[in-house]
C-alpha cells in the first residue's frame, strides 16, 4: 500500500485529481464489464455497484487517498479473494482491454496515464490463477 498521507499533495492519489479521478476509471470499467460475457458472470451481485465500490477504495488507497478499504475489509489479499474465479489469459486481457479503455477517458497526462497502466497491467497478469479454458 502507499505510504504517503492522503492529504499529501504528493500522492498520486491527489496528482491525479483524487475520488472523482477514480470514480470515473471505475464507473467507466464497470460499463464495460457489464458487457462482457467472460467477465460478468465473475461478479454474483446482480448490481455491479459493490465490486466497483470495492474496486475503487482499494485503487484510492493504494494510490495514497484514504484508507477506507482496508478499515472496511481488511488487508486486500488480492490472490486469496480472485481464487474463487477463473482468472485465464483470456479474462485478464478483457479486463486489461476494458481497463484501458476506461483509463483513456480520463485524459490523463502521461507520466501519470502510463504510471497507473504500469500498475494496472502488473496486477491484472499477477491475478491469473489457471490457464485453463
Amino acid at each position: 500500500m502507499s505510504r504517503v498521507s492522503p492529504a499529501s499533495p504528493e500522492s498520486f492519489y491527489a496528482t491525479v485529481g483524487g475520488s472523482e479521478t477514480f470514480r470515473r476509471l471505475v464507473d467507466a470499467f464497470y460499463a464495460e464489464v457489464a458487457r462482457d460475457d467472460v467477465l460478468r458472470p465473475m461478479y454474483p451481485e446482480e448490481d455491479l455497484g459493490p465490486a466497483a465500490e470495492r474496486l475503487r477504495t482499494f485503487l484510492e488507497q493504494y494510490w495514497g487517498g484514504p484508507t477506507t478499504y482496508s478499515e472496511q475489509r481488511g488487508h486486500p489479499r488480492l490472490r486469496m479473494r480472485h481464487h474463487p474465479y477463473k482468472v485465464n489469459p483470456d479474462a485478464r486481457d478483457r479486463w486489461l482491454a476494458h481497463m484501458r479503455t476506461a483509463l483513456d477517458t480520463l485524459d490523463l497526462p502521461p507520466l501519470q496515464h502510463a504510471t497507473l497502466w504500469d500498475y494496472l497491467e502488473r496486477a491484472a497478469h499477477a491475478m491469473v490463477n489457471t490457464f485453463e479454458e
